[in-house]
Order: structure tokens, then sequence, then C-alpha cells
């Protein structure tokens, strides 16, 4: 795994080629590692993504948000009509730190 470390988020991509692999692996180390952390997950290799390789990482999603940090993915190949609400996917890296910017400033004013 290839993680960047930015001002105000982490971005964690896989370098392997098993987007479900991957999403059990983050299931394990991100509650003891990056739990803390707004976190982009960079889905962008995986050109032909489908929903039912999505929902695998729904629970840790949950779970990060829960616990108010942001936690987006990026693949611009889903269908995003198709994506359960309680997942943020945009299409590139730069979205993503748009949005956990947003979500930075709605904690600050206690939304």
């Amino acid at each position: 795994m290839k993680v960047t470390a930015k001002a105000t988020y982490t971005i964690l991509e896989d370098e392997r080629d098993d987007v479900i692999d991957f999403a059990n692996y983050l299931e394990r180390i991100v509650p003891d590692k990056y739990e803390d952390l707004n976190l982009v997950i960079d889905l962008l290799q995986y050109e032909k993504l489908t929903l039912d390789q999505l929902i695998h990482f729904i629970k840790l999603s949950n779970y990060q948000r829960g616990g108010e940090k942001s936690f987006v993915f990026v693949n611009e190949d889903i269908d995003y009509d198709l994506i359960p609400d309680e997942m943020l996917v945009v299409p590139t890296l730069q979205e993503a730190a748009d949005i956990i910017e947003m979500e930075e400033i709605e904690r600050d004013l206690g939304f």
C-alpha cells in the first residue's frame, strides 16, 4: 500500500490488483493506524470498479465517518447514481481534497 500524507488528510492507494483484498486489509489496519485521520482511498487504478466491489468498503466508511473523520473514495469509472448515501465517491484526487476541506469547515462550525 502506498501512503501519501497531506496537510489535512492521508491518501491510501492499493499497489496490488485486488480491490476486495485491499478493502479487507484496510478494515484491519485503519482502526489501529489511521482512525484519527481524514482518509482518501485512491481506487483510480480500478477502471472497471463495480458497486459490489465498492460495497466491501462500506463498514469501514461508516466506522471512519462515525468518528467524525472524512472518508472519500476516488474512482472515475463507477456509476455515481448507484453509490449508497453512506459513501462518498469522487472522480479526482482534487475533488476529494475539496470534500475534506468542506467537511472540516462544517465540523468546525458544529454541523
